[in-house]
């Protein structure tokens, strides 16, 4: 069983920045690809970013390309989604996703083996 957890989350006006943590549990964490999604009311859930077990893959959505950046920390067992130039676009709960094993994860929701609560992040104009 991983349990992941997310916080970070808040209210920031539009262009401010947020740092969004996700701390896994489990003892293989560096084996984890590892995902930011989002989901805002009324819509299904998006992809926003994903980083391999190493670190050396990277995808953004093309939303938020330059604008935000994920990173991991293995050691910490936790990744992080750093999100500059906030619109109110963005303003959804955001869910970070562990794919148990390195050729999981990727950017469908479906290859991914566990969630977090989530955590809202609410981009006022």
């Amino acid at each position: 069983q991983v349990q992941l957890v997310e916080s970070g989350g808040g209210l920031v006006q539009a262009g401010g920045s947020l740092r969004l943590s996700c701390a896994a549990s489990g003892r293989t964490f560096s084996n984890y690809a590892m995902g930011w999604f989002r989901q805002a009311p009324g819509k299904e859930r998006e992809f926003v970013a994903t980083i391999s077990w190493s670190g050396g893959n990277i995808y953004y959505a093309d939303s938020v390309k330059g604008r935000f950046t994920i990173s991991r920390d293995n050691a910490k067992k936790t990744v992080y989604l750093q999100m500059n130039s906030l619109r109110p676009e963005d303003t959804a709960v955001y869910y970070c996703g562990a794919g148990l094993t390195p050729w999981r994860g990727g950017t469908a929701a479906s290859r991914y083996d566990y969630w977090g609560q989530g955590t809202q992040v609410t981009v006022s104009s």
